[in-house]
């Protein structure tokens, strides 16, 4: 997993509350392997059923190309817990969300996938929002994980964002759940010599057939 320190990045805005993981990644997409999930990301907020562009929506306007860091409303990542919505983020080049709130297993996907999410209270995320909103030209921030901040265009800190040590570690270091275990290598086979050697019966199978 890709390690998360630092992002500098414009900042896409899509603000509606209680968009879910079915808007965010459409079902029809999660039956093909080799489906292009970047491009089913949001795929009918973004486009009509006849496939045809809205030009209005933040991912098809042409100031936000390239962006990296995604601004959303309250309640984020709603609905089923499939992990394609993280994939699909991913996908299309996104690394940060900044939101009010977070749907708890989408938030738990987001962390196991290295995209970070950032909770902010509704002053800090208004002060956000003031902070890109520049009328035409979308503003750049840089995200610090290591410092806990976001500054603006002039490096200059804004606000201070706070998330779970043992999470902000994991991202920090690039870590998911497997790569944690298998830092725990040496114990593990500790564990597994003295139980051969004092508790043989728990990992040898037994024989129960006469």
């Amino acid at each position: 997993m890709q390690p998360f320190i630092t992002l500098t990045s414009k900042v896409t805005p899509i603000l509606e509350n209680d968009i879910n993981t079915d808007q965010i990644i459409p079902s029809q997409f999660l039956r093909d392997i080799n489906a292009d999930l970047g491009y089913g990301l949001f795929a009918f907020l973004r486009r009509t059923p006849q496939g045809e562009i809205k030009s209005d929506f933040p991912l098809e306007d042409p100031r936000y190309k390239g962006s990296q860091i995604l601004l959303v409303g309250e309640n984020f990542g709603c609905g089923s817990s499939r992990e394609h919505a993280v994939w699909a983020m991913q996908d299309y080049g996104f690394r940060c969300l900044i939101g009010l709130s977070f749907a708890e297993l989408f938030r738990e996907n987001c962390l196991k996938n290295g995209l970070l999410p950032i909770t902010l209270t509704p002053d800090l995320m208004s002060r956000v929002m003031q902070m890109v909103d520049k009328g035409t030209n979308p503003q750049t921030i840089t995200v610090d994980l290591n410092a806990l901040t976001i500054s603006n265009v002039d490096g200059i800190k804004i606000i201070d964002f706070s998330i779970n040590e043992n999470e902000r570690n994991m991202l920090l270091n690039g870590l998911d759940d497997i790569a944690l275990t298998l830092q725990e290598m040496k114990s593990i086979q500790n564990w597994e010599q003295t139980t051969s050697e004092n508790k043989a019966w728990l990992i040898k199978p037994i024989n129960l057939i006469s």
